[in-house]
């Protein structure tokens, strides 16, 4: 066997590495857009105005707040459960998941833990979301507070201080990956075909008016012909010539144009929903009745993934907690479940059961489906 000292060092460092250009100072966000814009995070804040990218995003954190959750024991005291449990009651559960899911938008998202004493415990008083922009990491992927006195090193933060929910951060970018990046072109292209849209309303919607002189007509009665037309158009009353003549003018082509900004606008649109909710439906006046409701949804996986997520963060805190208070030990598990699929596999699975000749008690049916004493018959 090999040198041993080998197995407990790490070898490929961004010190050692012939390409690592910011020794001592705090990496830059590889994103993509951000880094070819020379924008910061604000414009990924300002994109959450447009009507559709707000609306997946609420649809996609309710998705993640419309599930049950609640601690798993895993072995602990009862004392320490119970303690944690009354801490989590205390903090503003529904703000604090919010939060934790900008992570996914921004790909990372700082949130300071401020600490207070109850009684002989250290419990958390709140968790606050910083702006993310204010934040940057180095090049051990430590999380740093770029102070106005350093903004290029930063400040190093103290442990247990800082939750950091991030969306698949690697070594390589420990910024994570921030799902509004898959938006910023659709919505600038949408915003651009929304504007040549209503330019297009504004100079075709209408009829054209067309006002005919004969050829001998000077220039001023040409202007004066003009002149009526206007008011023609803006009032609904004018006067021509008694030798001109007025005409409408409609052109087949325009509905045809109108439609390719229309259809540009409901790509970009669709292109939205894909990166956020995973799902390309719409709830526009001609879809059915099907597809409007999936338009509604967000995919389960999409789902499944945020909500671990921040039950991941909570963990966190609640580890923190355990260790602060009882110096370790088995700490509960915070958990997010669909309730209403566990009951639909568990029906399944019961019924099964059933079928294949096992019996069981009314206290299995009161502890499996909530049952209450007196709903069910003995004997």
């Amino acid at each position: 066997m090999g040198n041993s000292d080998s197995l407990l060092r790490e070898i490929a460092t961004r010190e050692r590495s012939p390409d690592f250009r910011f020794a001592g100072m705090v990496l830059p966000n590889p994103d993509q857009v951000l880094r070819l814009q020379g924008k910061s995070i604000q414009t990924y804040r300002d994109m959450r105005i447009d009507g559709h990218v707000g609306g997946c995003i609420r649809r996609r954190k309710s998705a993640v707040k419309a599930l049950e959750s609640g601690l798993d024991d895993r072995q602990a005291p009862a004392r320490v459960v119970q303690s944690v449990r009354d801490m989590l009651r205390d903090l503003p559960m529904d703000r604090l998941i919010g939060n934790a899911l900008d992570a996914v938008l921004y790909g990372y998202q700082p949130m300071e833990v401020t600490w207070k004493t109850v009684g002989r415990l250290w419990a958390p008083g709140d968790v606050v979301a910083k702006p993310p922009e204010w934040f940057g990491f180095d090049s051990e992927n430590r999380l740093r507070f770029k102070t106005r006195e350093d903004q290029v090193q930063g400040e190093l933060l103290p442990d247990r201080k800082f939750l950091l929910p991030r969306q698949d951060a690697t070594y390589d970018n420990p910024y994570g990956f921030a799902d509004l990046s898959m938006c910023y072109w659709p919505i600038v292209f949408k915003k651009g075909g929304m504007k040549f849209w209503l330019r297009f309303v504004e100079k075709f919607g209408g009829t054209f008016m067309i006002g005919k002189l004969p050829r001998t007509a000077t220039k001023q009665e040409h202007d004066e012909l003009l002149d009526s037309l206007d008011r023609l158009i803006q009032d609904g009353v004018g006067t021509i010539p008694d030798d001109g003549s007025v005409a409408p003018l409609e052109s087949d082509s325009k509905k045809a144009s109108a439609d390719l900004y229309e259809r540009l606008v409901m790509f970009c649109r669709s292109e939205v929903s894909i990166a956020l909710t995973g799902t390309n439906q719409t709830t526009e006046a001609d879809s059915n009745l099907a597809s409007a409701t999936a338009g509604l949804t967000v995919a389960e996986s999409i789902r499944d993934g945020d909500a671990s997520l921040v039950a991941a963060e909570l963990n966190k805190l609640i580890r923190w907690i355990v260790d602060l208070n009882w110096g370790g030990g088995p700490a509960p598990l915070f958990k997010f479940w669909d309730q209403e699929a566990r009951d639909v596999l568990q029906a399944a699975r019961d019924s099964s059961n059933h079928s294949a000749g096992a019996r069981f008690t009314n206290a299995y049916w009161r502890r499996a489906y909530g049952y209450q004493a007196g709903d069910l018959h003995d004997g």
